[in-house]
This record gives structure tokens, C-alpha cells and sequence, in this order.
């Protein structure tokens, strides 16, 4: 692989995060961090997964890179950008992780105006389990890879995101604007966490676990969530959202029609066409 660059600043240290700084110092780059927890910079420096790392960015530091990768909230990385823009390196090329687009990219493009480049990307991966010391650049490897270009990109730029995706070894890597983007995370992802929730706060699940099988268990694994995370993305891709919930809705009402009136043909109908949509899934 070509790197344009092997020198790279992580800032944000979650799970996304590490994960990103493991596969990456694998593959051979030298990755920089920054994150507010010192002992998250400790731990990620004692396990070999960056160079070094700052708890604070500061115009010495964060001017020596051009290759920089945001893994934060949404929110939290349009503040970062606003505040640190003065000290972000001429003519950088800028990537991040976070799970919503349409919402942020434009604006954090506006920001940085003509002093660097930010190339959307959103990599489909993740455990429901949070912060450094779950690192495992492995996730990667089978998931999807999206990058979500506007008109303001470069080649360059594209060129750079995949490289990161490639980098990571994810299986498959995907172009999409940022409202493709949303409207297909609205569904795949958010509905799906929207669902689990839902399951697990219909009932109090303290002696049930003593009778489940793996259905339940497979259905609600993602029901373990980071709730400021997963509110933050719920609220700011609403719109969306929320058509994908009353979709799901309606389904569930003509299933529960189809059930109320003893339809076993339709019942059984809607059982085949979930059977040879689930297919493409399959691995």
C-alpha cells in the first residue's frame, strides 16, 4: 500500500479509537493521540499502539501533523474543530469515525474553509463494550467501510480515507453522500438499536434470563448501549429516523393483523419474503 503519509494524529481513544490506533500502528504507521484521560494515553503508549499522545492540543503539538483522524461524539468534534482550527496544519487532510453525517460534515467543512480538507468516513464496526482497554483492531476485519465525500473533496482526500479503510483491512469499502449515508444508517443501525431498547424495557428481564434462548439473546445483544453516544446520533439524524420507525411500525401492525385474524397465508407470506431478504446477510 501506498501511504501518503505515515505519520498520523488519533484524537479520541474510545474503542473506535484504539482500535484505529492498533490496526494502524500494525500496518506500520506512527500514530500520535490525543485524549482528555491520561490514563487512556498511558495505557494506549504502554501497549505499543501510539508513539506518544497529549491530553490537551496545543499549536506546538497539534501543527505537526497533516494527517489527522477525529474519533469523537458528533458534537463533540465540530467543538474541537471550532476551537483548535487556528492550529491545524496548512493544506492537512482531516478523516473521523463518527456514525452521522449530513449534520456535521457541511458545517466542520465550512470551518476549516480552505486550510485543510475533511474527508467524511464511518466505519461500520463496534462491540457493546466502550474505551481503550477494549482495543481490537480485529472488528475491522469483515465490516463495512464507508466514506461520504462532498464536492468540496479531492482525490487526494478520497484517496487518503481509503487508504485508512484498507489499511484496517475492513472487507468492504463503499462510497455514499452524507444523506445516503444517514438515510441508510436511519435503517441499518439506529432502527435496529431503537428496536433493541424497545425489547428490553418491555419487560423486567431479572427472572427471564433464567428462560431464554438465543433468539432473545441475538436480538438484543446491541441493547447494551452507550446512552450519550446512541442519543446524540438518534437526535441528530431525527428525521430520518423517524421515518424508519413508523416503516417499522406499520409492519409490525399488519403482522399483528395477519396474526389477530388467524391469516396463516399472509403470515407465512411476510415469513418468506424475511427469509429470502435475510439471505444477502448471510456470510
Amino acid at each position: 500500500m501506498n501511504k501518503t503519509n505515515d505519520k498520523i494524529l488519533i484524537i479520541g481513544l474510545g474503542l473506535i479509537g484504539g482500535s484505529y490506533a492498533m490496526g494502524l500502528t500494525k500496518c506500520g504507521y506512527k500514530v500520535y493521540a490525543c485524549d482528555k484521560d491520561k490514563n487512556t494515553i498511558a495505557y494506549a503508549k504502554s501497549n505499543g499502539y501510539i508513539v506518544d499522545g497529549t491530553e490537551t492540543l496545543t499549536k506546538d503539538f497539534l501543527s505537526q501533523f497533516d494527517r489527522i483522524i477525529f474519533s469523537l461524539y458528533p458534537n463533540t468534534f465540530k467543538e474541537y474543530i471550532e476551537k483548535y482550527v487556528k492550529y491545524i496544519k496548512e493544506g492537512s487532510i482531516i478523516t473521523d469515525t463518527t456514525g452521522i453525517k449530513e449534520s456535521i460534515v457541511y458545517d466542520i467543512q465550512n470551518i476549516l474553509s480552505s486550510k485543510a480538507e475533511f474527508i467524511p468516513a464511518h466505519p461500520m464496526a463496534g462491540k457493546e463494550v466502550y474505551g481503550i482497554k477494549n482495543a481490537d483492531s480485529a472488528i475491522f476485519e469483515n465490516a463495512n467501510y464507508i466514506i461520504t465525500p462532498t464536492d468540496k473533496n479531492t482525490d487526494l482526500g478520497i484517496a487518503f480515507a481509503r487508504e485508512i479503510g484498507e489499511a484496517l483491512h475492513f472487507r468492504n469499502i463503499s462510497i455514499l453522500s452524507p444523506k445516503e449515508h444517514d438515510e441508510m444508517i436511519a435503517f441499518l443501525s439506529q432502527l435496529t438499536h431503537c428496536i433493541a431498547v424497545s425489547l428490553m424495557t418491555c419487560k423486567d428481564s431479572k427472572k427471564l434470563v433464567d428462560y431464554t434462548g438465543d433468539s432473545f439473546r441475538d436480538l438484543t445483544r446491541i441493547a447494551n448501549i452507550n446512552e450519550n453516544m446512541w442519543t446524540e446520533l438518534f437526535l441528530m439524524n431525527k428525521s430520518s429516523l423517524l421515518k424508519e420507525i413508523d416503516i417499522f411500525i406499520n409492519k409490525m401492525s399488519e403482522l399483528r393483523s395477519f396474526i389477530s385474524d388467524g391469516d396463516d397465508e399472509n403470515i407465512k407470506k411476510m415469513m418468506r419474503i424475511s427469509t429470502e431478504h435475510r439471505k444477502f446477510f448471510n456470510k
